[in-house]
């Protein structure tokens, strides 16, 4: 029985992969020192294709399905190894299974700002995350041979720092030749993302690999920028500031008087007054002063009146008026307001005349028309 179990051993008659993790992509069939048998059992579930490798060299591809290994479904490595009628005894080879299903969910973003010239704000510094979903193609020799090599194992963090990096420098390209203004950016994300999708499907596809899915999340600005537009949004929410700062300062008072104590308004409301009154105290000694050196500076700079027109003051019913000129005293004595009896007086004089006394006045009734008689 040792000995039937030891030959047993020696040879692979079942071959297949049960993937129970969630990111790798090529697993190798555990051979070791062991042979496959003539006719081995090679099963090949969905989302997956299996590889043969001969001497570093890819010989058969297989799709989903249950295989039997002989001559007639192994035409590549038959060629290989020289079996022109057949074989009977195990041979050798490397069995790699390849996971072609999606790997959704796979994060990107920018490790650095990305430093673009914007029509509004000009100079601006702008970061960006997303995620992407793909699959190796259903060739997968392509990327079992541009990318993965021989090894025995390969997950999806030993490609996804290439790719990232890949979706970065298009991302950064496209985003810059698109010239969106960044407060329209989030108005196009689906247009951005189709468009880069694109474009990175190219790379992909030298690599053996289809994008399926790629989304942008979040294109985002500087903290100080976003706080200063918060800032402008919200000057635009308030709309007046002068009566948004009035109708505060009315709540605070209010919430000050009903809680009894001292508030922000309550305290710069008696700093105004405070303040005001000092402002009108010194302002009205201010105008006093002012006022006390126009009246110097006028008496100092004040031009002596023209001959023939000093001003005098005349007495009407007790009440002293004026100064007027001789031609204002004309054109009063003219209207009939003052007569030749109307008492006068100028600087000079000793005491108040007659107007009709004095000489320099005479004139101003010569042409005065006389009294109308009573009929």
């Amino acid at each position: 029985m040792g000995i039937f179990n030891k030959l047993r051993n020696e040879f692979i008659d079942i071959i297949e992969w049960v993937d129970s993790s969630t990111d790798t992509i090529i697993w190798k069939f555990p051979r070791y020192e062991n042979e496959i048998k003539n006719g081995a059992q090679l099963t090949v579930r969905e989302s997956q294709v299996a590889i043969l490798v001969n001497k570093g060299q890819i010989a058969d591809v297989y799709k989903p399905g249950l295989h039997r290994l002989t001559t007639d479904n192994m035409p590549i490595l038959t060629t290989l190894m020289g079996w022109k009628y057949g074989f009977n005894s195990p041979f050798k080879v490397d069995v790699y299974f390849v996971n072609i299903r999606q790997f959704t969910n796979r994060k990107w973003g920018t490790k650095n700002p990305i430093m673009l010239r914007d029509a509004e704000f000009g100079p601006v510094r702008l970061r960006a995350f997303g995620s992407y979903c793909f699959k190796i193609q259903e060739d997968a020799s392509k990327f079992f041979k541009t990318i993965a090599g021989t090894n025995p194992e390969f997950k999806t963090e030993d490609i996804e720092e290439q790719l990232r990096n890949l979706i970065v420098t298009r991302f950064t390209d496209f985003l810059a030749e698109s010239k969106i203004p960044a407060l329209d950016l989030a108005a196009n994300y689906n247009e951005l993302s189709g468009g880069i999708s694109d474009v990175i499907a190219k790379d992909f596809d030298e690599y053996g690999i289809d994008v399926t899915k790629f989304l942008i999340e979040n294109i985002s600005l500087p903290e100080e920028v976003e706080k200063a537009l918060d800032k402008r949004t919200s000057m635009g929410v308030v709309g007046d500031m002068g009566k948004y700062t009035q109708f505060q300062f009315a709540n605070s008072l209010e919430a000050s008087a009903e809680g009894g104590g001292h508030s922000m308004a309550s305290d710069a409301m008696g700093l105004a007054m405070g303040m005001g009154v000092a402002n009108q105290m010194m302002s009205q000694q201010n105008m006093g002063m002012q006022q006390q050196q126009q009246q110097n500076t006028g008496n100092q700079a004040a031009p002596p009146p023209i001959p023939g027109q000093e001003p005098y003051f005349i007495a009407v019913n007790g009440q002293q008026q004026g100064p007027f000129t001789p031609n204002v005293l004309q054109q009063m004595a003219n209207s009939g307001q003052i007569n030749k009896d109307t008492l006068a007086w100028k600087q000079g004089m000793s005491g108040w005349e007659a107007l009709g006394t004095i000489p320099a006045l005479n004139s101003i009734f010569s042409n005065t028309p006389p009294p109308i008689p009573n009929l």
